[in-house]
């Protein structure tokens, strides 16, 4: 009986401590980015994370994180994937616990859209 009732406190201490957005969208989200041409590396707060086409997965925030795609022979573009107000962090209601946690993990926003398709321009010869 003991087990229980200690699974049971630690499992609504647990909850308590979480946010409605933390709980049922996380605090990460997939964007889709696309190249054109394809082929393209992409790199998210300088760390390599492959080639176009490509699902890259993302820490929320308000900000966003910074993408970089580069391929040789063309201008490499930079650009902050947008957020949006995450509507599942209303499930908080009036509990300020809970906006205040969905805030300092990033899941108080969402990336909106998820898809990319980035037009590289060619580097001008001179």
């Amino acid at each position: 009986m003991k087990n229980i009732t200690f699974l049971a406190l630690i499992a609504s201490v647990a909850f308590a401590l979480t946010g409605c957005a933390s709980i049922f969208t996380g605090t990460r989200q997939t964007i889709q980015v696309n190249s054109i041409p394809s082929g393209a590396n992409v790199s998210v707060g300088g760390l390599d994370r492959g080639q176009t086409p490509l699902p890259v997965v993302l820490k929320k925030g308000s900000n966003g994180e910074t993408v970089t795609l580069s391929l040789p022979g063309y201008q490499q573009k930079t650009f902050q994937p947008q957020t949006a107000f995450n509507p599942v962090a209303i499930l908080n209601l009036w509990g300020i616990l809970g906006w205040g946690i969905d805030a300092a993990t990033g899941a108080l926003w969402k990336y909106d859209p998820t898809l990319y398709n980035v037009q590289l321009q060619k580097v001008s010869k001179n």
